[in-house]
């Protein structure tokens, strides 16, 4: 018998539940038409493969775009020079930007427009990095670890300033900037904190859970930032952590002398597959599950103009669209009984996201 944690919250975030959406819109108002998105919509395989089945082309080049077609931007954000291609296609462009990524873009314009310097603590070929470079390509460099900094070219220490991508790990992070500020006492801060809500609940529910179970399984793509960095953070705190796409992935060996796992998901993980990681391991190893509450989440986004302009030109009134990522558990509760799984919830709740 086995005891399966999950982790509360997990899983989609409010910007990942938009850029989805933004395609699913798409797909339902320009039926028969080609929807081209630039770069994965998100990282997730089978978010990817999903939409690829439903006709959706994804591309790394706008070249590869015919003029005139309808092209969605991902949720990790495009520098201004992505956008001039678009439009110099006559592409009408759709702009799923997670509005915490767009935060990051208007910070570096603005701190670069007055003559900033930015270091931007991230990793250099994350899309996410590249976007928000490309909107001040000579004011930014990329801060990767405390490595980097002896090789930095600082005009002037005064006028210094950091961003940082949204999906690190807050423990990482911290050791950057710390040295970051040894180096130069008189950096700024941004006005606040550039890693979004959902990396840091995450990460702080596998922070407090992870202690105490035997192995932490991770729902998520090997290129989506977020899941790599949950893995991690386990493996920090001394248990065994394993990041899988699906339940396909599992391996008999890891469980030898496992009572406890934890379950979680990254922030670009659908729900369904955790639902399906759960029914597996209740199969092989029969026992119990315990939800531990640690944030809950309850964001709100609109839907971007550039679509909403679109359904407005399509005859569709967009007023009262918007994406709302609620807390999961009543879902999982429901799926939970008509599965007559053994389960319970336990609030360990110390905070909320609204």
């Amino acid at each position: 018998m086995m005891k399966l944690v999950l982790a509360n919250p997990r899983g989609f975030c409010a910007g990942v539940y938009m850029a989805i959406d933004v395609v699913d819109q798409l797909l339902e108002l320009c039926p028969g038409e080609p929807i081209y998105v630039y770069h994965e919509i998100v990282h997730n395989m089978h978010v990817v493969d999903r939409f690829r089945d439903r006709g959706v082309k994804f591309v790394e080049d706008v070249d590869d775009v015919p003029e005139g077609s309808i092209l969605v931007f991902s949720a990790h954000g495009v520098s201004p020079m992505l956008r001039a291609q678009a439009e110099a296609r006559r592409l009408t462009a759709i702009d799923a930007t997670c509005p915490l990524v767009t935060k990051v873009h208007n910070e570096a314009i603005r701190y670069a427009r007055v003559g900033y310097q930015i270091l931007l603590v991230g990793h250099v070929d994350h899309q996410e990095v590249v976007g928000t470079r490309g909107e001040a390509p000579d004011s930014i460099q990329v801060v990767q670890s405390p490595a980097d900094i002896p090789n930095l070219v600082i005009h002037d220490p005064a006028k210094l300033v950091y961003l940082t991508q949204t999906t690190l790990s807050t423990d990482d992070a911290d050791v950057i900037i710390k040295a970051l500020k040894t180096a130069f006492p008189l950096l700024k801060e941004p006005p606040s904190s550039d890693i979004c809500y959902a990396t840091t609940n995450r990460q702080r529910a596998v922070r407090a859970l992870a202690p105490s179970v035997d192995l932490v399984l991770v729902v998520g793509s090997r290129n989506s930032s977020n899941s790599v960095r949950l893995t991690e953070i386990a493996e920090k705190v001394g248990t065994k952590a394993r990041l899988i796409d699906d339940k396909s992935e599992l391996q008999p060996e890891w469980f030898e002398g496992v009572e406890t796992t934890l379950i979680t998901a990254g922030a670009s993980a659908p729900e369904d597959l955790v639902h399906d990681l759960i029914a597996e391991l209740i199969e092989r190893f029969g026992g119990e599950v315990e939800q531990r509450d640690i944030y809950r989440e309850e964001v709100e986004f609109g839907l971007p103009g550039t679509l909403k302009e679109l359904m407005r030109e399509r005859g569709v009134d967009p007023s009262n669209c918007k994406v709302v990522r609620t807390d999961s558990a009543p879902a999982l509760h429901n799926w939970l009984e008509s599965r007559n799984i053994p389960h319970r919830t336990v609030d360990l709740t110390i905070g909320a996201t609204q």
